[in-house]
């Protein structure tokens, strides 16, 4: 498989000490990656270093072989992001937030008028069948959706940017059982529908060790270090008891 991200020696540093220490991380195409921890673990931080909104203090992190610090807006579509608070914007509509996803591959005046009267309607609405919402949403204020259809309002935007690296930060929060099913297996699939179909890999944070089995890898996160690399099938009780003791 080749490789897409690569944490080297990667160290962050935080307001109350060290937030990520020495990691070193590859992640290769089409891997579903679960990402284990206690809060503060660092979860979130390998997250936002490896989308390039958090620059380390030490270390490097390339896409696809470049630095990421280099990259363009452009190349960093391809890595798409679905935070735990979502990050919809309250004001706009279903259609105008999906469309966000799409900002990075297009100029000023395309995101202006965006804001203005939504553009490329067909194109929304595919992402919204493709996350299992009726297209009669397209036009809903934001305020006005339930908690299940705000995430996957955030996940069509997500789709929208079209990236072949999704990461996602503890996107089954709160959320009640059969909706964590549901979000899961979205997360999770390989092609959604026809022209959306993008080999994608996934790295997610989440706090449900029963559901490892669905991915290929999990990642253990403790004191922003990590402590466990291995398939899925080798987490085991004792894995779990080193991953989540307390300092």
């Amino acid at each position: 498989m080749n490789a897409l991200l690569e944490l080297k020696g990667v160290r962050v540093h935080g307001p109350r000490g060290i937030r990520l220490n020495n990691i070193d991380l590859t992640i290769s195409s089409g891997e579903r990656i679960a990402l284990l921890g206690s809060n503060g673990a660092g979860k979130s931080s390998l997250i936002a270093v490896a989308n390039g909104s958090l620059t380390p203090n030490r270390g490097l992190v390339l896409w696809q072989g470049h630095s990421m610090q280099n990259l363009r807006q452009g190349k960093r579509q391809a890595i798409g992001t679905l935070w735990q608070d979502l990050r919809l914007i309250e004001e706009l509509n279903v259609a105008q937030n999906i469309n966000a996803g799409a900002l990075g591959s297009r100029n000023l005046l395309w995101a202006v008028a965006n804001l203005i009267y939504p553009l490329e309607i067909n194109a929304c609405k595919e992402c919204l069948q493709a996350v299992g919402l009726s297209t009669d949403l397209i036009s809903a204020p934001i305020g006005e959706l339930s908690g299940g259809q705000r995430q996957r309002v955030a996940l069509a935007r997500v789709l929208r940017q079209r990236p072949e690296l999704i990461l996602a930060d503890e996107p089954l929060f709160s959320l009640d059982p059969t909706l964590i099913e549901e979000v899961l297996n979205l997360l999770l699939a390989n092609a959604i529908i026809s022209p959306l179909a993008i080999h994608r890999t996934l790295l997610m944070s989440m706090h449900q060790p029963d559901l490892i089995h669905n991915f290929d890898r999990v990642i253990g996160l403790r004191s922003g270090s990590i402590v466990f690399d291995h398939p899925s099938n080798e987490l085991d009780a004792k894995a779990l008891a080193w991953i989540y003791r307390s300092e």
